[in-house]
């Protein structure tokens, strides 16, 4: 039985928000801005706030006006040295800012290339385009290297340990696959997924394996799996594909090796499929779809808990960090508890 997440805090919030940063410790970061009246304004870039919540109660640790607007990509996460870095549109181009946790402070600014998704580690941040991905220090806020080839476009990426997994595309086939860069220096190492999948939805990682949200599973998994496979996708359909599905593979995997486990989530039409997604901490993979999130094992796929989160299949963002829940709405914050 499905049962309702305890939830911690709820704030409602006075701003519409844009984006969420959340750690093991520390405030809940909630990135906010206010719209003219109307919804008609002059300038490509919003100007924005970042707010700080205590992550047990949701009071308002300080609210500061930030660098960063609201407008085309956002990324925030804890840097190394007491500090938030932020990164969007600001009214220069794209920056790159960090912020004191303790009272929002601005540390430091620099100018970076557009771009659509980031991700901030304590030592790096990432941020992805079409046709780029570039690690900044999370320090010095500067560049540390670029990684681009021909014939490529690029989606997503997760990174654990001195590996940063990148979702792509192969222009030349159109099909999508995962390769991986080194973080010190974003040398390309190699393929884990050759590009054959018709799309990646997702990409996450922890230290028990990768994990892909994608679909037709058939087209990437070795000749000695697909008996499974088709006893699996003979238990959901009638002569349907998969249409959604979860592959996991070890941090080493090599094209053509079979997976940790695979499951098919679906085999709906395009136009029927559930929206689901997906995160991982500590080990465990988080799978939300509506208001629904499960916990699995990530070695395993072993299904472990699973809630109902109030407000998640209306969520702007949300994230997981060390069994706690942050979902953003447009005007609201909540914390709920993931005990699993």
């Amino acid at each position: 039985m499905t049962r309702t997440a305890k939830r911690r805090f709820a704030r409602e919030l006075q701003s519409i928000v844009d984006g969420i940063a959340f750690g093991p410790t520390g405030p809940v970061f909630v990135h906010m801005y206010d719209p003219p009246a109307g919804d008609v304004w002059m300038d490509d870039v919003i100007p924005g706030k970042l707010t700080a919540l205590d992550r047990n109660t949701g009071e308002v640790a300080w609210m500061s006006p930030c660098e960063v607007g609201y407008g085309r990509g956002f990324g925030a996460g804890l840097g190394a040295e007491q500090d938030v870095v932020v990164l969007g549109p600001g009214s220069r181009g794209h920056l790159i800012v960090r912020m004191a946790l303790a009272d929002g402070k601005l540390l430091g600014a620099s100018e970076i290339e557009a771009f659509d998704e980031a991700h901030v580690f304590k030592d790096i941040a990432i941020t992805v385009t079409p046709r780029q991905v570039i690690a900044y220090d999370s320090r010095t806020l500067k560049e540390n290297w670029q990684y681009s080839r021909s014939g490529e476009r690029y989606h997503h990426v997760a990174r654990i340990g001195n590996k940063i997994f990148v979702a792509y595309t192969h222009e030349a086939n159109k099909k999508q696959g995962v390769l991986w860069l080194d973080v010190q220096n974003g040398e390309y190492q190699g393929d884990v997924l050759t590009p054959k999948l018709p799309v990646i939805h997702g990409l996450v990682v922890n230290g028990d394996g990768l994990v892909v949200l994608t679909r037709d599973l058939a087209s990437v998994l070795p000749r000695e799996v697909m008996p499974q496979f088709m006893v699996a996708l003979s238990k959901k359909s009638e002569g349907r594909g998969d249409s959604l599905s979860l592959l996991a593979l070890t941090l080493s995997s090599t094209p053509g090796e079979a997976p940790l486990w695979f499951d098919i989530l679906s085999t709906a039409p395009k136009d029927e499929l559930p929206d689901v997604s997906i995160a991982s901490d500590s080990g465990k993979l988080y799978v939300a779809n509506g208001a629904l999130i499960e916990v699995r094992d990530t070695l395993t796929g072993r299904k472990l808990d699973e809630w109902a989160i109030p407000g998640l299949d209306e969520s702007v963002a949300w994230q997981v960090s060390s069994g706690a829940c942050l979902v953003a709405e447009e005007s609201r914050a909540s914390v709920f508890e993931l005990p699993a």
